[in-house]
Order: C-alpha cells, then structure tokens, then sequence
C-alpha cells in the first residue's frame, strides 16, 4: 500500500464516477466502514428492528369525557 495513491480513482466502468481506491490505506478503511454499515442495515431490515420496527399499535382507551355522567336532566 503506498501513501501516494490518491483515496478515490476513477472507475473504470464508467466516465465520470469514482470509487474507492484500496491501495490508500483510508479507502481501504472506507470500503471496510461502507460494507459493514450496509451488512448492519439489511440486518436490521431483515429483522424489522431499530428504524425499521412496526410502530406499535395503539391500545383502545375510551376518551376523556368532559360532561358529568348521568348527565343532569332540566326538568325536575
């Protein structure tokens, strides 16, 4: 690994994209970080844990009532 290498290179499957170079030793770190985190994510995906968890449901509870029970009749 040399230090002369620069961290991305062009690609050699397209015209203007670059990617990372491994012969630099923080490229080499890059791909290693990039692959682990993506591993990380489909895991998580997979599991439906972490960002990707079902929000849960909500438990039924009846609303606050403001009037009082048995509501008050007008006529005596």
């Amino acid at each position: 690994m040399s230090n002369d290498e620069p961290v991305f290179k062009k690609s050699k499957w397209g015209t203007n994209r670059y990617v990372y170079n491994a012969n630099n030793p923080i490229g080499l770190v890059l791909i290693i970080a990039t692959s682990a985190f993506v591993i990380v994510m489909l895991v998580l995906m997979e599991n439906r844990a972490g960002p990707f968890a079902p929000t849960p449901t909500p438990t039924w509870s009846p609303p606050p009532s403001q009037d009082p029970w048995p509501f008050p009749s007008g006529a005596p």
